[in-house]
């Protein structure tokens, strides 16, 4: 297994935009590998996603920012989409995270 290390304090400088629209990236790979049954790189994949959304999750506890709440739903939402009685990959689930690329590219 590969493994993968993030500057945490430059992630936690990023925007909030930015942050989301990099966590979509790894969400669609994990969603592009779990399609083709590549379980090595639904695995990366999957971790990277979780790593990104736990430093996400953790910045915004320090905050105490309500935008909290809709990035643990995400989260759950990620997860539970590959661990459930019926694993699929949720479409609509990435299209969420592309409006944040997409806002974070208006920003600049």
């Amino acid at each position: 297994m590969i493994s993968h290390v993030f500057d945490e304090s430059k992630w936690q400088a990023m925007s909030i935009f930015a942050q989301m629209g990099n966590i979509g990236s790894e969400v669609g790979r994990a969603a592009k590998a779990f399609a083709a049954n590549d379980t090595v790189s639904f695995d990366g994949a999957f971790r990277r996603a979780l790593d990104l959304f736990d430093a996400t999750s953790a910045d915004l506890t320090r905050q105490k920012s309500p935008r909290l709440k809709e990035v643990l739903l995400a989260r759950d939402q990620f997860t539970s989409q590959y661990f459930s009685d019926n694993p699929r990959v949720d479409s609509g689930l990435e299209a969420y995270f592309m409006y944040f690329a997409i806002a974070e590219r208006m920003t600049r």
